[in-house]
């Protein structure tokens, strides 16, 4: 079975190794057809803490590596990163 791939906004990187991202994503309203916004959020595995809160980053599905984190931070893939410019 293929692992579920999502894309969200990290809206917290305070625990180690541990970043959470909230996932937004559209569905029709089932009696009066507007179309609204629904978010959950993900706890991820960010081995090495390289992400940082605000980046927009993919996660996918992985085993179990503890109560709460069954995903894992992929790569961080988005033009509303938000990181420090180098001016270098």
């Amino acid at each position: 079975m293929p692992k579920r791939v999502l894309t969200g906004t990290i809206v917290s990187d305070k625990g180690d190794k541990t970043v959470v991202v909230n996932v937004e994503r559209k569905v029709k309203h089932p009696l009066y057809g507007k179309i609204i916004r629904r978010s959950k959020k993900y706890h991820a595995h960010d081995e090495g803490n390289v992400f940082k809160l605000g980046q927009t980053v993919r996660i996918e599905e992985c085993s179990p590596i503890s109560k709460l984190k069954t995903w894992k931070v992929i790569d961080g893939g988005g033009a509303a990163d938000t990181g420090v410019e180098d001016n270098a």
